[in-house]
This record gives C-alpha cells, sequence and structure tokens, in this order.
C-alpha cells in the first residue's frame, strides 16, 4: 500500500485543478476479469466542459476519470488499484436518451503485480479502456466498458490483465 501513496497525492492534487464550473461525477463498476475474479471500482469524473465536432449526430466531448479498483480474491490474491484516464466520449444527439461510446488511456498503480495467476511486472500499469452506454435525463449514466491495465513492456513479466464491467454515474 504504501506504493500507492505518491500516486494518490498526485491524483488528488490533479484532481483539485478542476475548476468549480466543471461538471462532477460519482461512479460505481461490478465486473469480472477474463478468469471470473470480481472486480469493483469507485471512481470520480470531471467532465472536460467542451465539445468538439458538434453536429446533428453528436458531439465529441470527455471527462477526467479517478478511480479506486479492488480485485477481489482469498487473502494472498486479492489486489487494489488507483487509477488517472482522460476519456474521449462521442455522445450521439438525442432527448432524454443519448447514447454514446468512449474511449481513454490513463496510468494506474498496483498494490501487488500479481492479479490471479498473472504478473504484471512492475506497480505501474498503463489503463486502456473502451466503452459504451446511455446518458439519461437527470444526470445518470449506466454503461459497459472494457480495461485493459498492461506496462507496455516496461518490465518483464507483462501478463497484463482485463476487466469487464457494467457501471453507473450520477452527477453532482
Amino acid at each position: 500500500m504504501k506504493k500507492l501513496i505518491p500516486f494518490t497525492v498526485a491524483a488528488a492534487l490533479c484532481a483539485g485543478q478542476v475548476t468549480a464550473t466543471q461538471a462532477m461525477g460519482v461512479t460505481a463498476a461490478v465486473g469480472q476479469t477474463g478468469e471470473s475474479t470480481m472486480t469493483y471500482r469507485l471512481g470520480v469524473q470531471f467532465d472536460f466542459n467542451r465539445s468538439w465536432l458538434q453536429s446533428d449526430v453528436g458531439r465529441l466531448t470527455g471527462y477526467w476519470d479517478a478511480g479506486y479498483t479492488y480485485w477481489e480474491g482469498d487473502e494472498t490474491s486479492a489486489n487494489h488499484s488507483l487509477s488517472l484516464a482522460p476519456v474521449f466520449v462521442y455522445e450521439f444527439a438525442g432527448e432524454s436518451v443519448k447514447p454514446y461510446i468512449e474511449a481513454g488511456i490513463g496510468i494506474a498503480a498496483f498494490e501487488s503485480t500479481e492479479v490471479e495467476d498473472r504478473e504484471l511486472g512492475s506497480s505501474f500499469q498503463f489503463e486502456d479502456r473502451i466503452g459504451v452506454g446511455l446518458r439519461l435525463a437527470g444526470g445518470h449514466e449506466i454503461g459497459i466498458r472494457a480495461l485493459h491495465y498492461s506496462n507496455a513492456g516496461l518490465k518483464n513479466p507483462n501478463d497484463g490483465v482485463e476487466s469487464y464491467a457494467l457501471h453507473y454515474r450520477m452527477d453532482f
């Protein structure tokens, strides 16, 4: 856990740079790895408050995502991770329901370098994500996403691990 302290401080400093005018959301997700280990994730998201490529079809926007994930296991194989990522979202036009697709690449720090029978090689990992979902009226969102963690070959072994999750977001 001591390895995560510098990363936690950096994430808090980045989150502290968010202006009061940016929308914030809280997320909760339940997922599973390819080898059936359960994952539980809590996060906060800060919208970019910008959009690009706006048309009648939709717009490109995004958010910063900071999260904590618990990787379930027995007393010797459970793990914890913290992550921070910019995520780009293409939100399709709609009145009360807006479908979207998202993708992002960020960083993560794991407490242990082992998840299931996989050896990550280092606590530092890159987090790649892709997802789809629905933004609902009233600031709610539901969706599914795939997250992949790997150190990109910076240190061997580099088995990597994925989590496939159902998530819910509520704006504040």
